[in-house]
């Protein structure tokens, strides 16, 4: 009876003194599983005669409940408790140990606060939010190969944590994504043996925490005799068009948010039911990419679609023989989506001989081309068209190209279902030969003349300064053959003399030229 008192005394006096704390703040929180045994952290330096009351509000309540209480007897009441519930130190006053242990279901979630007295003086008040981390696995276990695993977490109530992230065996960070109304979800398509192991889901608390991280482990077991089949396929209305080659062609995939997609292609005027080649597969939560050959003429589309959301289509830049049956396959779960594309391409190009000039239209995929045809740009104007093989159709011009035949010719084909695509090739007139292009200069007329006036000018200052030069030189080779030999005074009349004096005194003659003109080089030649 007493016992019931002190427990009334507690809930009144813990029922006052909450109100004036902030009930929806709380100093730490925990993040359990349900059903695992977990612990609400609590201690204290305070020994010796204290009492503890556990209190909790759950969500969405406006009443504290008491869970426990413990008087300074030791004495245990709890209006709100269950079997699970109870402190995990029965000696707290000796240790000061004061931590609830419980097994919590859904209903445990909420405020729980610690709060020690003694001697009805409050020590301290602890609240703890205890939040219940969900985990769902599918398939169920043993899951089949090939199928889509997906793990999906969610944490109750959400505004306990920041975020929630998943590590693949030996700590592999992989892909998740926060999904409203459902958690934070981690897929892995096409599950082999090899994906079997411990993946960790850890939690990462909101806001004030005792512990950083909490992390939990999810075993996942494949079923390594049983391979996923996808029987539930669903087929879009398939889709027949055409294209120019060497031109960017979007090619659509289904509309749904997949986990990965699938391209096949079946080349060009092929038969169908013969084997498709994949040539293109994206997984986006491993952000892995299987290429072929083919793949270098395709590339994922960009916005409005974003492949590593989920949404696919593809940019095809093909070559006349890029054509065919194109299969798009997006899987999401354990479902399948698809649809198909008939692509025809066209091309068309322009050769040269002697004497004609041959326009060539080529186009693949003959199976739903219903026509093709040249056209010139003056419609009233036939043409002669010819085919040399199939998928081809041709027309000629003769050469020279003339201001009649010069202009735009155009390839059109339609196909089954109505749908046109077309090519323009220009044929433009021969180059005319340049014209010799004439530049205005300055005459130079003038500067000639003055020059050939110079010229017999300065010819006749020339003459004059070579003969002043002889005519001094001469005198005084004269005066000096004069003095020795006392004969002829002309040097050039009688050389011989010259040369036969007797030496009786040296006569020195510098012969060698003085400048380009000097008169001497006269006198060397003799």
């Amino acid at each position: 009876m007493e016992s019931g008192f002190l427990a009334v005394i507690l809930v009144s006096s813990f029922a006052v003194n909450s109100s004036h704390s902030a009930i929806t703040d709380w100093e730490d929180v925990v993040v359990a599983r349900e059903g695992m045994p977990t612990t609400l952290v609590c201690t204290d330096t305070v020994r010796g005669a204290v009492a503890i009351n556990w209190m909790v509000k759950s969500l969405g309540a406006d009443d504290l409940k008491l869970v426990l209480s413990a008087s300074e007897t030791n004495e245990f009441s709890g209006g709100a408790s269950r079997a699970s519930m109870q402190l995990s130190d029965p000696n707290f006053q000796d240790t000061g140990v004061f931590s609830l242990s419980l097994v919590p279901t859904m209903e445990d979630i909420g405020l729980y606060s610690c709060l020690i007295k003694q001697q009805e003086r409050k020590l301290k008040e602890k609240i703890i939010l205890l939040a219940i981390l969900t985990v769902t696995v599918v398939p169920a276990a043993p899951i089949p190969q090939q199928s889509t695993l997906r793990l999906i977490a969610c944490v109750n109530p959400p505004s306990a944590v920041k975020k929630i992230t998943w590590a693949a065996p030996g700590g592999i960070p992989i892909k998740s994504e926060k999904k409203p109304n459902t958690g934070t979800v981690a897929k892995l398509p096409q599950v082999q043996n090899s994906d079997n192991g411990a993946y960790v889901c850890m939690v990462h608390p909101w806001g004030n925490s005792s512990s950083a991280l909490f992390p939990f482990n999810v075993e996942v077991t494949v079923d390594a005799d049983n391979v996923a089949s996808f029987t539930s396929i669903t087929h879009e209305s398939e889709v027949s068009t055409a294209t120019q080659a060497q031109t960017p062609f979007l090619m659509t995939c289904p509309g749904v948010v997949g986990d990965f997609v699938r391209l096949h292609w079946l080349p060009p005027d092929r038969k169908r039911g013969t084997d498709m080649k994949l040539v293109y597969e994206y997984d986006r939560w491993r952000d892995s990419t299987i290429l072929t050959a083919h793949s270098k003429k395709l590339m994922l589309a960009g916005p409005p679609y974003n492949a590593e959301a989920g949404s696919f289509a593809f940019l095809l830049t093909p070559g006349l023989q890029d054509g065919g049956l194109y299969v798009c396959d997006v899987f999401q779960n354990d479902n399948a989506f698809s649809n198909r594309v008939t692509l025809s391409v066209l091309k068309v190009k322009i050769s040269y001989s002697s004497s004609k000039l041959e326009l060539g239209c080529l186009y693949s995929e003959r199976s739903q081309v219903q026509s093709a045809v040249w056209k010139y740009q003056n419609k009233s104007r036939r043409l002669e068209l010819f085919s040399n093989r199939p998928g081809s159709i041709t027309t000629t011009l003769a050469l020279p190209i003339t201001p009649d035949t010069a202009g735009n010719y155009t390839c059109i084909l339609r196909l089954k279902n109505g749908r046109t695509v077309w090519a323009t090739q220009a044929v433009t007139l021969p180059h005319e030969p340049e014209k010799d292009v004439e530049i205005d200069t300055p005459s130079l007329l003038p500067s000639l003349s003055a020059l050939l006036l110079l010229v017999p000018l300065v010819a006749a200052a020339v003459c004059v300064l070579l003969w002043r030069q002889k005519h001094i030189s001469d005198r005084g080779i004269e005066q000096s053959l004069s003095v020795h030999s006392g004969e002829a005074e002309n040097i050039y009349e009688n050389p011989e003399d010259v040369r036969q004096a007797p030496p009786q005194g040296s006569v020195y003659m510098d012969l060698k030229p003085r400048g380009e003109d000097d008169v001497y080089k006269e006198l060397e030649r003799y």
